[in-house]
């Protein structure tokens, strides 16, 4: 049904309420980097307006380091549409401060806790081989 596929890897070892953090804050980064993806606004039964979804499905994965790893560096090598989440982010409190810490981290060898990515269906199948879907 899509050319594309959306996939959201979440390091597993993180307390729940950091999966779920981090979870929403790449799927809003991926929401704008994708306008075009968006569906229409919905409305329920009375007329009342609520905001738009992304029209395809985001698939959640557990992931350990390897597999963020890899997500990342295909991700890269392919041009894929990435956003990206690290562990020194959970230590600041706003977006002027999680974009320091973000700039500060090693090129190839960022510290990520997360990472969502988007693109053709095989790329990000490859990106995230090994992952398992979150439970």
């Amino acid at each position: 049904m899509f050319d594309t596929k959306v996939a959201i890897l979440v390091q597993d070892d993180l307390a729940t309420w950091q999966k779920l953090n981090v979870t929403a804050f790449l799927a809003t980064g991926i929401s704008s980097a994708v306008p075009e993806a968006m569906g229409e606004p919905y409305e329920d039964a009375s007329g009342r307006q609520f905001a738009r979804l992304l029209e395809q499905p985001m698939l959640i994965f557990a992931a350990g380091a390897n597999e963020l790893r890899r997500a990342h560096r295909i991700s890269g090598e392919n041009g894929l549409i990435t956003a990206a989440y690290v562990r020194a982010m959970f230590g600041t409190g706003h977006d002027a401060a999680n974009r320091e810490v973000f700039k500060a981290e090693p090129v190839d060898a960022p510290d990520l806790v997360g990472i969502a990515i988007c693109g053709p269906k095989k790329i990000v199948d490859k990106a995230t081989k090994g992952a398992k879907l979150h439970p």
